[in-house]
């Protein structure tokens, strides 16, 4: 059982790799942050080969300053990811459910959630969403 304040540990599906979502949204090194030998048996986590990257990071640029029209996406219970797949590395603007709105770069999309990065008006940070919070979403 996670603590109802502290940092949540998700996996990807079918790999050892980790990382920590903690709100409110925070810059941390999502990787090797509190991550010990007991989540991977013992073993130091997996490491990239010498010049790779396991993820890639942020943009280097802001994302563009005018916000796009919202695209109405009706009866949908949650987002498809095959639908967001399109936006993988591209500036999108997101709509969640509840009126926030924001400006994301996505770096995976799994069955039921997307990561990547959001900007918070200054810089991007790591960011991890449902793929249920999200009403509507559009790409440039």
């Amino acid at each position: 059982m996670y603590p109802s304040q502290g940092p949540l540990y998700y996996s990807y599906p079918n790999s050892q790799d980790a990382y920590i979502y903690s709100f409110p949204y925070q810059e941390m090194d999502y990787y090797h942050s509190t991550l010990d030998g007991r989540q991977f048996g013992g073993q130091q986590p997996p490491s990239a080969p010498p010049g790779q990257e396991l993820e890639p990071g942020p943009p280097t640029s802001p994302p563009p300053s005018i916000v796009p029209q919202q695209t109405q996406q009706v009866g949908a219970f949650a987002v498809d990811p095959g639908s967001m797949i399109r936006c993988l590395h591209r500036f999108t603007y997101v709509w969640l459910r509840g009126r926030e709105q924001f400006w994301f770069y996505p770096t995976f999309i799994g069955r039921h959630s997307v990561s990547g990065f959001r900007w918070t008006g200054r810089r991007w940070l790591r960011f991890g969403i449902s793929l249920r919070q999200i009403q509507s979403f559009t790409c440039v």
